[in-house]
């Protein structure tokens, strides 16, 4: 079985994150997404409108999905990597070049963004 792993905070759940998901789960057979835990987006800087336990819950009803697993630190990635025997890291290719260390424990590929979407364009809509 070929293991694919992705990592976000998955906020307000849209169509790009659905397309990152069906490209990501099409390069293996399960796909883990280690979603980030609210003090986790806290330690980054980042808020997030719905709470973990609730974006857990929206990415568990998705088809592609075969597991969420929190992420609670930067530093997680390779331990999960050897832990869960990952065969693929994925990530957006806004994050390009960031993770290539990575590749010491498996394959890493970076996956053109949807074009037109994301959390941060529909905040800045939403305020208007």
């Amino acid at each position: 079985m070929k293991k694919v792993i992705t990592y976000g905070t998955f906020d307000l759940l849209h169509y790009g994150h659905i397309l990152l998901l069906k490209r990501a789960k099409e390069l293996g057979d399960h796909l883990t997404v280690a979603l980030s835990t609210d003090e986790f987006n806290a330690i980054k800087g980042k808020g997030a409108y719905f709470s973990y336990e609730e974006r857990k819950m929206m990415l568990e009803a998705i088809r592609y999905v075969d597991q969420v697993i929190p992420e609670c630190n930067w530093e997680q990635k390779p331990l999960d990597i050897m832990k869960l025997d990952i065969d693929v890291f994925v990530m957006g290719n806004d994050w390009e070049g960031k993770f290539d260390e990575l590749r010491d424990y498996c394959d890493v590929i970076y996956l053109t963004r949807t074009p037109d979407i994301s959390t941060t364009s529909i905040k800045t809509n939403l305020k208007g």
